[in-house]
């Protein structure tokens, strides 16, 4: 059996002038109803005439060119118009008249050359049409021609205007893929910003240390293996990064690795962990995770050697961070900051309505505080 959930799919699959057509065909079974007699739409009011062969042909010029009505409007609407007429000056009233307001809708919803063209060669037909109706005898008056034109007008204003509410929408589209885009760019440049920089500032520390060990061998060789590692790491991570794009990627790393991590590289830490993330903790474990290692990043930058605090709460409803240290160390030789990474962080908090501040301590430290709110979708 078929699922008759998938039909509006299966019909959405269709070439559009196969799902154009059963109007056309619509319209030729209803001009043939008996109970639709007297409710044709016509113009002229000419005494009616018996269905014969020319008014079979002007059935097929009103009818079939509406199954390319969106494929080829331009040319639905000069075989719809040339139908009107031939059924209007023969006296023939059909239902299938209805097929003008059809393809003027569909005109101008869908022609995108020559519109102002078309729509004067129109007018001056229609107005050809009224003056040969009136020298054939039409009773249809001054106001039945005016307001049966003001209703094409009306019809094909409808289409224009359904014309640009779909052209708004495509640009509205397009531009909210450009945000995602330009989104997406910054936080791939952030996460390589967090990546790169934390592990070649490491490496910076460490291979400006060993400048001072080469009468230690054991220590040198300690100092160059770490420098190596640091190197291994920094490759492993920027292959994580490039997995971003799968949506059950998680960025958050261990704390636990990334503080002894950067012990390894000289910087004494002190890491106290209270309560572990919730199942639910979504974006706010990534994010603490950048947090800390940001923050310890710029202690290795400007004060290596200082004594660092890393304090991690998990709530039900918050993750607080905060990394301090207390100036006593020395301020290194490594490069110094553009100010993205305390800035991309910021915006990352702020994404999650939490609040985040870095502040200089009087002792000539730095501390950085946030308040993540967790349970935010990742």
């Amino acid at each position: 059996m078929i699922d008759l959930r998938q039909v509006p799919n299966l019909w959405r699959r269709l070439d559009v002038t196969l799902r154009d057509l059963p109007l056309a065909l619509l319209l030729i079974v209803a001009s043939f109803l008996p109970v639709l007699r007297g409710h044709e739409t016509q113009v002229g009011d000419l005494p009616p005439r018996p269905f014969d062969a020319p008014a079979a042909v002007a059935l097929a010029l009103m009818c079939l060119p509406l199954a390319v009505r969106r494929r080829w409007p331009a040319v639905c609407l000069a075989l719809v118009t040339l139908g009107f007429v031939l059924a209007e000056l023969g006296g023939y009233h059909l239902v299938a008249g209805t097929a003008l307001p059809c393809a003027l809708l569909s005109s101008g919803a869908h022609l995108e050359r020559h519109r102002r063209a078309a729509a004067i060669v129109l007018s001056m037909a229609y107005v050809s049409l009224a003056v040969a109706l009136a020298r054939l005898g039409s009773t249809e008056g001054l106001d039945g021609f005016a307001t049966f034109y003001v209703m094409l007008v009306v019809t094909w204003c409808i289409g224009a205007w359904l014309r640009s509410t779909r052209a708004a929408e495509a640009e509205r589209r397009r531009r909210v893929a450009e945000a995602t885009r330009t989104a997406e760019r910054t936080r791939i440049a952030r996460e390589l910003h967090d990546v790169v920089t934390h592990h070649v500032t490491a490496m910076v520390v460490q291979a400006e240390a060993a400048r001072y060990l080469t009468a230690a061998p054991d220590r040198l060789d300690t100092t160059l293996s770490a420098v190596s590692d640091t190197g291994r790491r920094a490759i492993t991570d920027l292959r994580h990064l490039l997995d971003l794009l799968n949506p059950d990627h998680d960025t958050a790393g261990e704390l636990h690795t990334l503080v002894e991590r950067t012990r390894r590289a000289g910087q004494p830490v002190e890491f106290t962990e209270e309560g572990g993330p919730a199942a639910s903790a979504g974006s706010a474990e990534s994010v603490t995770y950048r947090v800390v290692q940001e923050a310890l990043t710029n202690a290795l930058k400007y004060a290596h050697g200082s004594r660092t605090m890393v304090h991690v709460r998990y709530g039900e409803e918050e993750v607080t961070v905060e990394v301090s240290t207390d100036g006593s160390g020395s301020r290194t030789g490594s490069p110094g900051g553009s100010g993205r990474g305390l800035a991309g962080l910021r915006e990352r908090v702020d994404a999650l309505d939490g609040e985040f501040s870095a502040d200089r301590r009087a002792d000539g430290g730095f501390v950085v505080r946030a308040r993540i709110p967790a349970g935010s979708p990742s």
